[in-house]
């Protein structure tokens, strides 16, 4: 579909926002015009669907804070793993006339009601991280995030080409979630061996601990664990540490701990989306669509932030910024 701009209301806040100063010169009466363009002040809401403890989205609020700092934006930061209440907090965001909604969409048919609501309150919606198959029909404005279908497939392929690997087991840790389901598909889709799916409960890492270690314990024909989390990676180390298995962990997603554990050669490789840069582009967005209009992607093609793979090759440098918080 063809996206039009949302927001009228925002050109009044430009407006308001814009100041012409005059220099004047104390030397032969000349005077200067110079035009002065300050930053207006937006309130923003960023939703996501996160699950208490997952670092990954400490990296995408880092990036979003950064971006409302430079930009002179009120950020409103709010995560839920249920739909509803990701719902709910939408139609709050809505409630406070908010000027922007950057929100994820991880289960795109639970939200298509509440981004519809905040069209018509005239509130633009922009997606990040999750929901790159949906976003459009549902009436986003634009959209942030890596290709989930192609760093899947580049995962199988890698596991093909260049391990000895046979049978995998991907482990989804929040079922329904469509990036994940994605990922593991295109995983399969493109590895030559078996895949396997393991689902567990991401909110309790002692039973992810326990239910990857069982299913090892169980399989002795597993030797790739693949985790869409770089917490869940460190947790299959110990799954597989707790089973005796020769199994090797690779993760999508990296964090601090997880990128030490590459360079100390105990996970394998990760595939990175950059969460960052998703949080820092979602929400510094608004005020370019604000001050001028803009809005990446012409309203019908997603901006990706990945995928990329880290291993061993290009572990050092990127180290130093996940030990920032910010890779």
């Amino acid at each position: 579909m063809t996206h039009t701009i949302r927001r009228a209301g925002l050109a009044a806040t430009l407006a308001g926002a814009l100041a012409v100063a005059t220099a004047c010169s104390s030397e032969g009466g000349q005077q200067a015009q110079e035009q002065a363009v300050e930053k207006p002040e937006l309130d923003v809401a960023l939703i996501t669907h996160a699950v208490p403890g997952d670092t990954f989205w400490d990296i995408v609020r880092a990036g979003a804070e950064d971006a409302a700092a430079k930009s002179n934006i009120n950020l409103q930061y709010h995560g839920d793993p249920e739909v509803r209440e990701q719902a709910n907090l939408v139609d709050n965001a809505i409630d406070q006339g908010v000027d922007g909604i950057a929100l994820t969409l991880a289960t795109p048919e639970g939200l298509e009601d509440a981004v519809q609501r905040a069209n018509d309150a005239g509130i633009p919606v922009v997606g990040l991280n999750s929901g790159i198959e949906d976003w459009e029909e549902l009436g986003v404005l634009q959209y942030f995030g890596t290709d989930e279908a192609l760093a899947g497939t580049a995962f199988g392929e890698r596991l093909s080409e260049e391990t000895d690997a046979e049978k995998t087991l991907c482990v989804i840790q929040e079922q329904g979630h469509v990036a994940l389901e994605t990922r593991c598909g295109s995983l399969a889709d493109a590895f030559d061996g078996d895949t396997e799916k393991l689902y567990v409960d991401g909110s309790d890492m002692p039973s992810v601990q326990s239910g990857i270690q069982a299913k090892l314990q169980e399989d002795s024909e597993i030797d790739y664990v693949v985790t869409l989390g770089a917490p869940y990676a460190m947790t299959a180390l110990d799954s597989v540490n707790g089973a005796g298995s020769d199994a090797t962990v690779a993760t999508f997603d990296l964090n601090t701990e997880a990128a030490e554990a590459i360079k100390d050669g105990d996970i394998e490789f990760a595939v990175d989306q950059q969460p960052y840069l998703q949080g820092y582009l979602a929400i510094d967005s608004f005020w370019l669509y604000a001050h001028n209009g803009n809005y990446s992607g012409g309203g019908e093609e997603p901006v990706l932030t990945g995928p990329a793979f880290v291993d061993s090759e290009n572990i050092d440098e990127i180290a130093e910024f996940a030990a920032e918080g910010t890779r």
